[in-house]
């Protein structure tokens, strides 16, 4: 009489089955769900100016640009005021690019002068290191 062993392992081939189904199905939908839509965009206003952006560079603590003019951290309100050459010059956006090797604090510094003098349109310039 042959004695019949129990079989413990786990039969995967019916999950196999199961997942290769929901593979196939979710290949096929997906290319019908990427449609591209297409949008009417209004046209640029007719007295919109190309203004060069104002750029305010830090080299290191104590050594700032406006452009490509020296300032100072006590100078950096007066200076960035006569860069703008703006009636409004705290609602014009002012870009702020700093070295990569410089520490923190100089760079907060500077962010918190132009907040403490009311600009708040401030964008940060990120630039790669090669």
């Amino acid at each position: 009489m042959y004695k019949i062993e129990q079989n413990s392992d786990i039969n995967v081939t019916p999950f196999v089955d199961v997942m290769l189904v929901l593979l196939i199905i979710f290949m096929v939908s997906i290319p019908v769900a990427t449609k591209a839509v297409k949008l009417d965009m209004p046209p640029p206003k007719a007295g919109a100016t190309g203004k060069t952006p104002t750029f305010i560079s830090i080299q290191g603590p104590g050594d700032l640009y406006i452009g490509s003019q020296k300032t100072s951290l006590a100078q950096l309100d007066a200076d960035l005021r006569a860069a703008l050459q703006s009636q409004h010059p705290l609602e014009e956006r002012v870009l702020v690019r700093g070295n990569a090797d410089i520490e923190y604090d100089a760079f907060m510094q500077v962010l918190n002068e132009l907040n403490a003098h009311g600009y708040t349109r401030i964008g940060l310039i990120n630039e790669d290191i090669d």
